[in-house]
């Protein structure tokens, strides 16, 4: 394996799986570390389609174990099987429900570490626009503060710290979709869905975003939709 010069933070959705493929454009996949988490997500099937995703680019995938936090960060639909998944759009107040608290902070941390041990010069994250409404750590300001953070937390330690490199942090998800085209991501293997079915649900704010994303982008949507 040649020296890893990114780590990217992959979940397995659209964003992510373009992040990962934009990337491996820029390097190719081998300079490659893709980093996906497990935090009790009731949606882990995702995690499937990230190591499908650094399987296809040649790149090295590790999976972090964090099923610990989903108990001990209670209050999301993600995490909590007591409480639903809100369904309609993205952008409405219900999606809050879905908010895992500090949940970027805690992976971007987690992937700094990993990128410093591995000599990597990047972490990538893809955040984007519309997320900007439901999750305060997808924001500009956020990027900007953590980004000043690890330059704190790993200075002195005879390199830079990596740069935090979130390319669609002011595109919108249909942007994001015709640089995957361009990119020849395989959409079709990604997964979105909260819910975590056999089939992506088409209700749950999510599905509706994917659906929307790839309408407004006049891209064809290659995902099965369990209805809709």
């Amino acid at each position: 394996m040649k020296k890893v010069k990114a780590v990217a933070i992959v979940s397995g959705g659209m964003d992510s799986a373009v992040l990962a493929y934009d990337l491996a454009d820029q390097l190719g996949g081998s300079f490659l570390h893709i980093l996906s988490f497990n935090y009790g997500q009731r949606h882990a099937v995702e995690l499937n389609a990230a190591e499908e995703i650094a399987r296809r680019l040649n790149a090295k995938w590790s999976l972090v174990d964090l099923r610990g936090l989903g108990s001990l960060l209670p209050g999301s639909s993600l995490t909590d099987p007591a409480i639903d998944v809100p369904e309609g759009h993205y952008a409405a107040e219900s999606m809050k429900a879905t908010v895992v608290p500090n949940r970027n902070a805690i992976m971007l941390s987690v992937a700094f570490g990993v990128a410093f041990a591995d000599g990597a010069i990047s972490v990538g994250a893809g955040f984007h626009a519309g997320d900007h409404h439901i999750y305060p750590d997808c924001r500009p300001g956020f990027v900007s503060a953590f980004s000043d953070m690890q330059s704190v937390a790993l200075q002195d330690l005879g390199r830079p710290a990596p740069l935090l490199y979130t390319p669609f942090l002011y595109l919108h998800k249909s942007e994001i979709v015709r640089i995957g085209h361009r990119l020849q991501v395989p959409f079709g293997i990604t997964w979105s869905c909260y819910k975590g079915g056999d089939k992506h649900c088409a209700r749950c704010g999510t599905c509706v975003e994917r659906k929307e994303a790839f309408a407004d982008a006049a891209t064809p949507d290659p995902t099965e939709y369990a209805e809709g």
